[in-house]
């Protein structure tokens, strides 16, 4: 009787938080969109001083919240989106730097909890729609110029890590083979190789399925999205993970985007990636199933200087905002990322936060919507983000720390203002890169990020206790297998690790 009179003393005088009172009836649906090489200042929102606005985009952020200190695990794609599906960084799999290749095999482990896995767990119908680059493990051929049958179905397709249905191109829009890939199974055979050398739109050779045409794509998985949530009818939640293959090169606007940036191709590109947000949530309003739906947008990376950021630069347009390096680098520029969520009636419109946080956490965070907690061999680097999108921010950072990852596999790690970067240079395709570059410089790099946002000051002499104590969290990191509270994991020590060598 006394545990009755406090719930009802609790409840009645509002001394539950919030974001807990205004818990709805059902599951949310979930759509996570992932755009593809696309940098923080692309998006008007986050930069008022960018060339370009994006109508759709600044809408979505005035209806829920923008994160301004969020960084993808990688500096470029495959890692990323490894750690978006299991809440794990990529580094503690199989792959320790750069990303999969045309007819490499599956990344994800057998067995491993995904959130496509646990969301179906809880009640949910999943779907995979866009650029997957995990690796599919194809069927060998005796092939030297195509090893593999495109006749049989794949055997590690997203079905078989949690998706009821999927509609993917295996790899980045510029990697070959160029085909679509739906439940498993090549929709239609390769009929040609085709290339494109062009400066913004190129590709590799490679076989394309006769159904496939590269300026097509994004419409392509647009079209295959709106249908999907078209037919949800039922009462079921479902989970969306439209990870885009835009704008990524090749660089294709067309119609209508052309020219509309007013800057370059990329910038045209970027505004028909806006354009995907606008009509998802058209097809949701349609549905009435915008009420009750969690909307994610952010990229995997920062912008690649290959989409013409000197260009853009010189007329005023800064992709990275402000921040230094691009994509690949261990810089700012290479991980720091948009991030925007969205829930009508649970997210406050048009808030920010500045907590850091990580695309790692998306693992977490579903599970402390569903009110459960992940197995400890799940999800290890993880943060529960539900507090802060719902209004009960916490006194102090959620993340202990958060590590980054350079394409060539060098590590950095931020805790507060503090970034220390194991390396001499970018880790990456910026000045200084891994080779001569790097001849009498320092081999760490410490900055205050709060005092100096662009990187510009090599802090380590001044600071070496910060130094020995931030290489100390990253061993720890690495050792435990987990950067979350909870029981160690397995992990297998790497000498392919250039930023742990001589530790």
């Amino acid at each position: 009787m006394k545990s009755r009179i406090a719930l009802f003393l609790v409840v009645g005088l509002g001394i539950l938080p919030q974001w807990f009172r205004q818990a709805p009836a059902t599951q949310p649906n979930i759509i996570y969109i992932l755009a593809d090489d696309m940098g923080q200042g692309d998006v008007s929102a986050f930069n008022p001083n960018a060339k370009f606005k994006t109508p759709h985009l600044d809408q979505l952020a005035a209806e829920g919240m923008r994160f301004t200190d969020a960084h993808s695990g990688s500096a470029v794609c495959t890692p990323t989106r490894y750690g978006i599906l299991t809440g794990r960084y990529s580094w503690r799999s199989k792959l320790k730097k750069g990303v999969t290749w045309s007819y490499d095999s599956a990344l994800i482990e057998d067995k491993r909890l995904t959130v496509a896995s646990f969301l179906k767990q809880n009640g949910y119908q999943t779907a995979c729609v866009g650029k997957w680059h995990l690796g599919l493990n194809w069927t060998p051929k005796n092939d030297p110029v195509v090893p593999v049958d495109f006749s049989q179905p794949v055997q590690k397709s997203p079905n078989e890590y949690g998706f009821d249905y999927s509609y993917i191109i295996p790899a980045s829009l510029d990697i070959p083979p160029y085909v679509y890939v739906e439940n498993g199974r090549v929709t239609a055979q390769p009929d040609r190789e085709t290339e494109s050398k062009t400066q913004y739109g190129w590709w590799r050779k490679g076989p394309t399925g006769a159904d496939f045409k590269h300026e097509e794509v994004l419409e392509r998985f647009v079209q295959k999205s709106v249908e999907y949530i078209r037919s949800r009818t039922s009462s079921q939640p479902f989970f969306l993970y439209l990870p885009l293959a835009a704008p990524h090169t090749p660089i294709l606007p067309k119609g209508q985007w052309l020219g509309k940036s007013g800057l370059n191709e990329y910038g045209d590109f970027v505004l028909m990636v806006d354009d995907v947000i606008g009509q998802i949530q058209q097809a949701l309003r349609q549905q009435g199933m915008d009420k009750n739906t969690l909307i994610i947008f952010t990229s995997d990376n920062g912008c690649a200087p290959y989409a013409g950021t000197e260009l853009m630069e010189k007329a005023g347009h800064f992709a990275s905002n402000g921040f230094r390096g691009y994509k690949a680098d261990s810089y700012e520029g290479g991980h720091r990322v948009p991030f925007i969520a969205k829930w009508a009636g649970r997210i406050k419109p048009n808030t920010a936060s500045e907590q850091t946080i990580c695309l790692t956490d998306f693992m977490a965070t579903c599970a402390g919507i569903q009110g459960k907690k992940l197995p400890q061999n799940a999800g290890e680097d993880s943060y529960d983000l539900a507090p802060v999108l719902f209004g009960k921010n916490p006194a102090k950072p959620l993340r202990e720390a958060t590590v980054h990852h350079s394409v060539e596999g060098l590590f950095s790690i931020r805790q507060g203002e503090w970034k220390l970067i194991l390396d001499a240079g970018s880790g990456g395709w910026s000045y200084p890169k891994p080779g001569k570059d790097y001849e009498g410089l320092p081999t760490v790099q410490l900055y205050n990020l709060k005092n100096d946002p662009a990187e510009k000051t090599n802090l380590y002499a001044q600071h070496p206790d910060k130094v020995t104590q931030l290489k100390a969290l990253l061993r720890k990191y690495i050792q435990d297998g987990r950067s979350t509270a909870g029981t160690p994991q397995p992990y297998v020590q790497s000498t392919s690790w250039p930023g742990v060598k001589g530790w």
